[in-house]
C-alpha cells in the first residue's frame, strides 16, 4: 500500500476511534474559529475540533488529490497532552495519531 493509501485508511480508522470516543462533533466550529494562526488552532479550538476540522480534512485533501504530505510532523506529543484520562477509544485515538505521524515522517 503506497503512503497516500495508508494515510487515507488511517485517517478513516482516525474518524471511526473519535466517534466511537465521542469526540466527532456534527456541527463545525464557526470560519472564524477555523481561521487560527495558532498551533492546532489552540485559541479558538478544542483539540478534538481541531483534529476533526483542520487535520482530518487536510491531510485527506493532500492524500486523494496527490500532493505532497508533510514529512515533518509530530503530533501524538499534543495529543498526549490535550486528551489525558481517556477512555480506552480515547486512547485508541492518539495511537492512530502516532501511527499518522511515523508512516508520515517515514518511521515505518
Amino acid at each position: 500500500m503506497d503512503q497516500a493509501a495508508h494515510l487515507l485508511t488511517l485517517l478513516a480508522q482516525l474518524k471511526t476511534a473519535m466517534e466511537q470516543a465521542d469526540l466527532w462533533q456534527a456541527q463545525a466550529p464557526s470560519a472564524q474559529a477555523l481561521q487560527s494562526q495558532m498551533p492546532f488552532c489552540i485559541d479558538t479550538l478544542t483539540f478534538a475540533q481541531w483534529l476533526q476540522f483542520v487535520f482530518h480534512p487536510k491531510l485527506q485533501h493532500l492524500a486523494i488529490h496527490g500532493l505532497p504530505l508533510p514529512s515533518n510532523i509530530e503530533v501524538l506529543p499534543m495529543a498526549q497532552e490535550a486528551l489525558p484520562g481517556l477512555t480506552h477509544q480515547g486512547e485508541e485515538v492518539a495511537e492512530i495519531i502516532g501511527q499518522i505521524d511515523q508512516l508520515l515522517r517515514g518511521d515505518q
